[in-house]
Parts: C-alpha cells; sequence; structure tokens
C-alpha cells in the first residue's frame, strides 16, 4: 500500500485511544442552548426571532443576505429566553439566541423527501444553503460558496485525515455512516463538476480505509487515499499536495488548483440536508482527556453549553485542569463551562495540568531552529516571534507571517515554551490593517 504524506510537520502522541473504539452515541439534549448568530467565516446572521417566540427544532432563526454567511436553526424546541450577548468559542462575546426547552420531544425526525439517485442539482444546493451547512473540520467556510464550482474543479477531496490528538469523531463517521458519506460525496462531486473523488485517510484508521474501499470498490472515479500518520496531515494545503501532488503556492485558494477540499462530517450532513430536510442542528464531537470517565463520540446539539457536556459524561472536579474546544493543537482553552458547542466544534477535551504548558512559563529563543525544522509551511517561526512580540508588524510580514496556519507545532516543540501562535495571531489584525491603509 502507497503511503503519501507532505514536508516537515512533527510525530505528535495520539492519545485516541480513548475513544477510537467508541461507537457514536446520542447526548441527551440540554435544558438551554445558546445559538451564536456567527459560526462560520463570513457575515453574521440577523436573528428572525425575538424573546418570547416560540420555536420547533429545525426551524431557521437567524440569516443574511450575504453570499459568505449561512443560517442557523434551533436545535431544540422551546421559547426564546433572550437575544444578546454571551461568550462563544473564540473568548470574545458574540450575539446569540438562547432557547428554554419545552419538556415535549426534543427529536428531530428524519423522514426522507427526496431519491438520493434523482436528485435535482439546484435543489440539492438550495438544501446545502438553507440548511446552514459549514466545514465542520474548523474551517466553517459557508458550504454553499463552494458546491457552486463549474467544471475547472475536477476533484473532490475528503479530509479523513483527522490528525489533531484525541479526536476520532471523524474516524467514527467514516466507520459507521461510510454509506451516507460515499452517498453524499456523489452528490457534491455532481454538483461542483468534478470528474473524482479522493479520500484521503490516515493509516491510523485502517478499519475506516477498508469501510470505504469496500463501497466504492466498484467505481472508476473515487478512491482512498492512504496517509501517513503525521501532524498537520489534514490540513487544506498539505492534504491536497499528499492526495493530489499538486503544488500549493502560499495563499492560493484549492479551487485555483482544480480541487475541492471538505471534511467528512460535512458531507455527511450535506447528504443528510439533501435527502432529509435536515439542518445543522447536531454533530457528532469528541469528548476526551483523562479525567473524562465517559468518553466517546457523541451527537450533540449545536448550542449545547461545555457544562452539560462534561456532566453527561462523568466529569465532576477538573481544577487545574484546562478544558479545549476543538483539538489541543489548534483548539482554544476555555473561560468557563457556559460556553456552547458550534458547528464547527470537534472536540471537549478536558487536560489535566501536567499536558499543558503556562506562558509565564516561557524564555526567549534560544535559536535551536526546532520550529523550523518542523514547520509544514517553511517559515521561519523563531525570527517571526520575535518581531510578533516586539510589535515589530513590517518586518513580521517581511518574513510571511501571514502565510502561518497556526498549526501550533513550533510552540509544541519549542523547548523555550515560547507562545508563538498567540503572537501570531496578536499580528495578523494588525497587518491587516496595514495592508488595507496601502491600497
Amino acid at each position: 500500500m502507497e503511503v503519501k504524506t507532505f514536508e516537515g510537520g512533527a510525530h505528535i502522541p495520539h492519545y485516541k485511544s480513548y475513544t477510537e473504539d467508541k461507537p457514536i452515541t446520542r447526548l441527551s439534549p440540554p435544558k438551554e442552548v445558546i445559538i451564536p448568530l456567527l459560526q462560520h467565516m463570513g457575515a453574521p446572521c440577523e436573528p428572525l426571532v425575538k424573546e418570547g417566540d416560540k420555536v420547533q427544532i429545525g426551524q431557521k432563526i437567524g440569516d443574511s443576505e450575504e453570499k459568505f454567511s449561512a443560517p442557523v436553526h434551533a436545535s431544540i424546541s422551546g421559547t426564546v429566553k433572550e437575544v444578546g450577548k454571551r461568550t462563544v468559542p473564540t473568548g470574545g462575546e458574540d450575539d446569540c439566541i438562547v432557547i428554554e426547552a419545552d419538556d415535549g420531544p426534543q427529536e428531530f425526525e428524519m423522514k426522507q423527501i427526496r431519491d438520493p439517485e434523482n436528485v435535482d442539482l439546484e435543489e440539492y444546493r438550495k438544501c446545502v444553503r438553507e440548511g446552514g451547512l459549514t466545514g465542520m473540520g474548523g474551517a466553517a467556510l459557508p458550504t454553499h460558496v463552494q458546491v457552486l464550482y463549474n467544471d475547472k474543479v475536477d476533484t473532490l477531496l475528503l479530509n479523513g485525515a483527522e490528525c489533531e490528538p484525541f479526536l476520532t469523531c471523524d474516524h467514527r463517521i467514516m466507520l459507521e455512516k461510510a454509506e451516507q458519506l460515499v452517498k453524499g460525496a456523489e452528490l457534491m462531486m455532481k454538483s461542483i463538476g468534478a470528474k473524482r473523488t479522493l479520500f484521503g485517510i490516515e493509516v491510523n484508521k485502517p478499519d475506516a480505509i477498508e469501510a470505504v474501499k469496500e463501497l466504492i470498490k466498484d467505481r472508476d472515479d473515487m478512491e482512498v487515499v492512504s496517509l501517513a500518520v503525521k501532524y498537520p496531515q489534514g490540513f487544506k494545503s498539505h492534504l491536497i499536495k499528499a492526495a493530489t501532488g499538486r503544488d500549493v503556492p502560499r495563499g492560493a485558494r484549492s479551487a485555483e488548483l482544480g480541487c475541492i477540499v471538505r471534511n467528512v462530517g460535512t458531507t455527511v450532513a450535506s447528504y443528510e440536508a439533501c435527502i432529509y430536510g435536515k439542518p445543522l442542528i447536531e454533530r457528532v464531537l469528541t469528548v476526551s482527556g483523562p479525567k473524562v470517565t465517559k468518553p466517546g463520540n457523541y451527537i450533540v446539539r449545536i448550542g449545547t453549553p461545555v457544562g452539560h457536556i462534561l456532566n453527561e459524561c462523568g466529569v465532576e472536579d477538573i481544577e487545574n485542569h484546562k478544558v479545549v474546544l476543538g483539538g489541543p493543537m489548534t483548539g482554544l482553552a476555555q473561560p468557563h463551562l457556559d460556553v456552547p458547542i458550534i458547528k464547527s466544534t470537534t472536540g471537549v477535551i478536558v487536560l489535566p495540568p501536567e499536558m499543558t504548558r503556562e506562558w509565564m512559563e516561557y524564555t526567549d529563543c534560544v535559536r535551536c531552529d526546532k520550529c523550523v525544522e518542523h514547520c509544514p509551511m517553511m517559515l521561519y517561526p523563531n525570527q517571526i516571534s520575535i518581531y510578533a512580540e516586539a510589535k515589530m508588524y513590517d518586518p513580521a510580514e517581511e518574513w510571511d507571517l501571514m502565510d502561518c496556519i497556526e498549526c501550533g507545532i513550533c510552540s509544541y516543540v519549542c523547548p523555550a515554551a515560547r507562545p508563538i501562535v498567540h503572537w501570531v495571531q496578536r499580528a495578523k489584525p494588525e497587518i491587516q490593517k496595514r495592508q488595507r491603509s496601502r491600497k
């Protein structure tokens, strides 16, 4: 079996054994959900409901006329308790719709409304847009923007790498929902005019590789690409390079390379939106960590507070622990447990003190070049971080800070424990301001 990969990157402990054998199960709905009006790249939604309104599960409650936006829906039936600012996973505050659950049934009725073999492509595209589909692997680009491409795109590339430690939700989706995944890929491939679909899956998921291979064994237009186990194998540019061999210039859009990249969870959700009329009101995510007594892969309603998830999974005393939404490399530690999960939340990870670093412990750069050796973007994170920390934004830009994908490898391998990604994240908005002023 040929195994493909990219230059750079790092081999990071997996910590996937907590949940990789745990089948997907459904978490009970909370008594209250917090639905942010911005869960995607692009323009935020405007609320379509007000305090005191009754809403039904699956009802659209926020939307925007902007192209780069995606509507949001009620994930439970109940009463709108509040429309206002709440803390969101990014750490700031955004407009949210808070819904208090009714006592009645809280399940969306999965009733087939279309034949998968005879779907009109315009209907499919409308379903993807109206269903509020976004990238569910982290980037959160509105999916309908990508399904409108024409015959310039020859390849649909499905991201099943799941290279972050702890996370196994995509692995379980490929195992348990392989048929929906393949059918969803077929619909998406037709919509974008692609001639083939590649399933990029890391070789530490041999059961998922076999499950997908079995379903596509008689097809000439679909293929599984086995990928090396290396971080950040699942990042778009590195996945394209590994799976297709195409060089990806910095800043290039995947469509310009004839390739559209989609997460496997998004692909299944788009199939459900089209065939069952189900909007994106819930998702599969991984709950894991040494302190979690019931780790697993759970179907969780969008807007569910983190505290409810941890209570359901048997997490009680987390003093001195960090609760991270997403993977431990790119996710964000949360200030409190009232923060809701959103469409792009891949995991809730509880990390003990011995698995984390405190920024206050960092020292000056020791010029070891480990960050340079491992950087998958072939940058110089050591020099970039020195400029960014000193707020010297012009030289930081000259050293290509804006090309950083914030994968976190530099901080992970740094013996001085320097928070390089933090400085990059602070510098990017300042550099963008300077770029706009120069136009």
